[in-house]
């Protein structure tokens, strides 16, 4: 008689990995019970976070050693943690191994977690996550203190990758890492982060309500919920009034100030790794983020700059220009079409995503088109702020509506699957009808298209005519990611 294998014998893929991880994914139907009952995270989120970081083999304490640069806002704040890595690493013969943690992911999950700005391996990936897997199902938690933590469960999506990096990091012993939050920042799985050597906030806005609050004040108590004792928090010019006072307020109780960072002018003077005028904010943010980091780890000794003035080290200025960082503000050329990504899910990002679109096609006379998809959000209100911003010096000739469905064939790609979305409103492309009917009411002139896949609206597009067109692609980042998968496999 054959012996039985038990599957931690049998060896792990890379898409067993992807498909346990997707297992994690809390369903539509959860989600809206949630909203609609309106629980919001708590205190107990972060108790959890920080037993299944036990339950893994770590204090909180012993993170600290990733010397961590933590930052949060509404927008701005992944371009920020981009130009804040690129820039330490510039510093590689004192910081070998530089971490990045982000979300979300545009073509594969790997890309949350970065080494030297490369998402870690395929290989890599897969004996981290059961590495995590493995030692969580060895483990139990005291259910008195922990009463979802039953034997079996797991962290969800966000908090076991959150996890993942940290033991990542940890296992291949970065120097310093940069960490994006996920949502809020008090109670957000990444502020389980004791002593990080600086803290960082992007410009606030309305987002996320439904768990951080209906007004700047109550988000920007959210966002400063990540500052912590002594170390010092810098954040953008420029934010609401009152969102401001509550950050220094939240400073002050942290025994911390708060310091507002001016746009460089020497800004003005560089090409920026990620284009668009209005990431000069994040860029000076990164530049004074990296040099508090640098400062603590005695690796400089220059003062952190904070007048417009202020001269920056040449090394910044290459981290700077040599940021990359897909699907924001991005601009490619793909056979005879021009295409312009940006991915902006609230009212100041598609603002400023529908300023930068403007303005770089301002001279160019090819017909316009327009590739749409926002399926959680107000997605009528971003169209009606894109018509506001664009008006007419880029009038589309099409608007396509796509789901965020990846292939013709109706499934996604494996690192795409998202179960946070009605999966009957997908099916029935109700959201894309609606957004057509909306788009029409404001441009009755312009010819609008539903699709039910990525693929079948880059068809569409790809077989309009000879002549070159500009595509611009907005809302979901979703949307944005599937395309550059597509794109991906037709090459």
């Amino acid at each position: 008689m054959k012996p039985t294998l038990s599957l931690k014998m049998i060896a792990k893929t890379y898409n067993d990995a992807i498909n346990a991880l997707n297992s994690l994914q809390s369903n539509y139907a959860n989600i809206m019970a949630i909203r609609e009952a309106g629980i919001r995270k708590n205190e107990m989120s972060l108790l959890e976070m920080r037993e299944w970081a036990r339950r893994i083999g770590y204090s909180t304490k012993d993170f600290n050693q990733l010397n961590v640069i933590h930052i949060t806002g509404t927008k701005g704040k992944g371009s920020t943690a981009a130009f804040t890595s690129s820039i330490l690493q510039k510093y590689q013969d004192k910081l070998p191994k530089i971490g990045l943690y982000t979300s979300p992911h545009l073509r594969t999950v790997r890309e949350r977690i970065r080494i030297n700005g490369k998402p870690i391996s395929e290989d890599k990936f897969t004996k981290y996550f059961f590495d995590v897997w493995n030692k969580l199902d060895a483990t139990t938690s005291s259910l008195e203190v922990f009463p979802h933590m039953t034997p079996g469960s797991k962290p969800g999506y966000f908090k076991y990758l959150t996890l993942l990096s940290f033991h990542t990091f940890m296992q291949e012993g970065c120097n310093s890492c940069v960490y994006e939050v996920g949502i809020g920042g008090e109670y957000d799985s990444t502020n389980i982060i004791e002593k990080p050597v600086a803290c960082g906030v992007s410009l606030l806005g309305i987002d996320h309500t439904y768990m951080l609050g209906d007004t700047i004040d109550e988000i920007a108590w959210n966002k400063g919920g990540i500052f912590k004792d002594s170390t010092p928090a810098f954040t953008v010019s420029g934010q609401p009034s009152k969102g401001l006072q509550v950050l220094e307020e939240r400073a002050a109780e942290r025994n911390t100030v708060l310091k507002e960072v001016p746009i460089f002018k020497e800004l003005d003077e560089i090409n920026l790794g990620i284009a668009g005028e209005f990431q000069k904010s994040n860029a000076s943010l990164a530049v004074c983020l990296a040099t508090q980091a640098l400062k603590s780890l005695n690796i400089i000794d220059t003062e952190v700059p904070l007048q417009q003035s202020s001269q920056l080290l040449p090394n910044v200025i290459e981290g700077l220009k040599d940021t990359q960082w897909e699907g924001r503000c991005q601009t490619f050329k793909k056979g005879k079409n021009n295409w312009y990504l940006d991915g902006a899910h609230t009212m100041d990002s598609m603002t400023a995503a529908s300023g930068w679109y403007k303005d770089i096609t301002a001279k160019s006379s090819n017909k316009k088109i327009f590739l749409f998809n926002q399926q959680t959000r107000d997605a009528a209100k971003l169209l009606e702020n894109l018509d506001t911003t664009i008006g007419d010096a880029a009038k589309f000739d099409l608007a396509i509506f796509s789901t965020n469905v990846t292939w013709e064939s109706g499934t996604y790609s494996a690192d795409l699957v998202s179960m946070n979305t009605s999966k009957e409103e997908v099916e029935n492309l109700s959201v894309q009808q609606n957004l057509a009917t909306e788009w029409n009411k404001l441009h009755k002139d312009c010819e609008t298209v539903v699709t039910p896949s990525i693929e079948t609206a880059v068809k569409k597009i790809e077989s309009l005519s000879n002549e070159p067109v500009d595509i611009f692609v907005t809302g979901s980042l979703h949307l944005v990611g599937g395309l550059l998968v597509v794109f991906d496999d037709n090459n």
